[in-house]
């Protein structure tokens, strides 16, 4: 039985749909205070209307993690509202296509701005209140496109996440002395409301998976959950791929029995 996380304070960026969702609920679930983070005001406070649902404590605060300034007050309302921060779910992104022969400055900018400098500029505003905790925890939301795989005409978002690693690595060492742990999650294709009513490429992608289906946000939620218990408390620095098995095949085309 692992200790429960009924009472801390978890921030989670890109916290109103998807993956972010996913992880909100996990946590409300299991009684912690949650402060999810978006742009999207409206899609923000539904979902927070909706995790709170239970009597969880759920609640929304807007902003962009590419500003500094929108960080620096993320954490402010982190410390107002839930009282502390204990766990950091740094998750906010974006993965817009484009292939090479397309790619602008702009483009390139806009995607690193908050999937790699949002990452860095989350943890550095929220890292008072981490030290303050005892049991500090910051989890990101890597992929395995970039640090594993690769895939056509994500080439920015793939340099995005392969760097967050890199990131996460150097500082979990700096954070080590403070008793925090850094760690990543590493998401397949994962079932969001973007590829929910996309029969064809879902089907595609569950018979390449060796579980035989595509993930869940639910899945990924848990297994961020784990990362901030007391009983992972000896893991930091590291990555744990969610996948279904994925990206185990040497050849794809093996039919696997």
């Amino acid at each position: 039985m692992f200790t429960s996380v009924a009472g801390r304070a978890v921030v989670v960026t890109g916290g109103s749909r998807g993956i972010g969702k996913g992880i909100a609920r996990a946590f409300a679930k299991n009684g912690a205070q949650v402060l999810i983070v978006g742009r999207d005001e409206r899609a923000g406070i539904a979902t927070a209307n909706e995790l709170s649902a239970d009597g969880a404590h759920v609640c929304h605060v807007l902003g962009d993690v590419s500003v500094p300034s929108d960080c620096q007050r993320i954490a402010d309302v982190a410390g107002e509202q839930l009282g502390g921060i204990d766990v950091l779910c740094a998750n906010a992104g974006i993965d817009p296509t484009s292939p090479l022969s397309e790619l602008t400055e702009a483009a390139i900018d806009r995607v690193l701005a908050t999937n790699l400098k949002g990452c860095m500029l989350s943890v550095v505003a929220c890292l008072p209140r981490l030290k303050l905790s005892g049991h500090g925890r910051i989890i990101l939301t890597s992929s395995i496109t970039g640090p594993i795989t690769g895939f056509p005409a994500v080439s920015v978002y793939a340099a995005s996440k392969a760097g967050q690693l890199g990131f996460m690595r150097a500082a979990a060492l700096e954070l080590a002395g403070s008793r925090i742990t850094m760690n990543a999650v590493l998401p397949g294709t994962i079932l969001t409301e973007r590829i929910a009513g996309d029969a064809a490429f879902l089907e595609q992608v569950a018979v390449r998976v060796p579980l035989g289906r595509v993930g869940t946000v639910d899945d990924i939620g848990n297994t961020v959950l784990f990362l901030a218990t007391d009983e992972a408390g000896y893991i930091t620095g590291q990555t744990i791929v969610v996948d279904g098995g994925l990206v185990l095949p040497e050849f794809q085309s093996i039919t696997l029995t």
